[in-house]
Order: structure tokens, then C-alpha cells, then sequence
């Protein structure tokens, strides 16, 4: 979680939406992502988004855990579903509430950890940032 982290504040300190994202295989970090939804000018590059496509095309996503600094909102879960990744590792889910039932509900293991560095950034940059925060999943319970 310490580099999806270190990926969100990379997004916060370009001016984006600090939301950071890591697909571990075993030990290894075979990918890392953020979110660039603002810098890119691009409604989908979302963090978990991101780092699914800089780890470019994989035959098989089995033995892989995905780690989001935030619960991930529908269109970034339907990418974990899609790509078969089986477990999922949450930094936060008190300022967005995502869908780890529904991953959950379709047999992905996911873990929620709670974690006060990513509640923090987040929660800086919703009020840093409203305006930001708002236009992409803010206003909804779940998306």
C-alpha cells in the first residue's frame, strides 16, 4: 500500500485526483498507476485504470492483488472483474464507499485497511478541491 500511496500523492502533486493504484505478483510490484483523469484530460484514466494499462497486456491476471489507495468506484471494478483479478487491497473507504460489496458479491477477495495516510490525502484534497473531487464520482454513494 506504501507505493499505491506514493503513486496518489504523485496525482496529488500534479494537480490530480490523488488516487494510486500497484498489481502485485507474489513479491513484486509488476505495475503502478495514479490517477490522471485531470493532467490527461481524460474521464477513464482513473488510478486502478491507469495502472491496469502501464502493465500493459498479461495473458493471465491469476496470483495478482490489486492495492487502490480508494474503495474503487463501478467502471474500476468491472475492470477487475473483466481482467479475473481475485483479490483487491483498499487503503479507504470513508471519503468514497466504492464497491467492495459488489467485488465481494462476484467472489473477489478484498481487504480494507483503514489506513490514515490515504484517508488524509483524500480527504485534503476534497477540501483543497471540490470542484474536482466533485465532477468525476464524488456525488454519488456508489457508482
Amino acid at each position: 500500500m506504501a507505493k499505491a500511496l506514493e503513486m496518489a500523492q504523485k496525482s496529488y502533486d500534479e494537480g490530480g485526483v490523488p488516487v494510486g493504484a500497484v498489481m502485485v505478483e507474489g513479491d513484486e510490484v509488476i505495475a503502478a498507476g495514479h490517477n490522471r483523469r485531470v493532467q490527461h484530460d481524460d474521464s477513464v484514466s482513473h488510478g486502478e485504470t491507469d495502472c491496469l494499462r502501464q502493465a500493459g497486456l498479461r495473458e493471465s491476471y491469476d496470483g495478482i492483488t490489486l492495492y487502490t489507495t480508494l474503495s474503487p468506484c463501478m467502471m474500476c471494478s468491472g475492470s477487475v472483474l473483466q481482467f479475473g483479478i481475485r483479490r483487491v487491497v483498499i487503503g479507504e473507504d470513508e471519503n468514497f464507499p466504492g464497491n467492495a460489496d459488489f467485488l465481494r458479491s462476484r467472489g473477489v477477495d478484498v481487504l480494507i485497511l483503514n489506513d490514515e495516510g490515504c484517508k488524509s490525502l483524500m480527504g485534503r484534497f476534497i477540501k483543497e478541491r471540490p470542484d474536482i473531487w466533485f465532477e468525476d464520482i464524488a456525488g454519488r454513494e456508489e457508482v
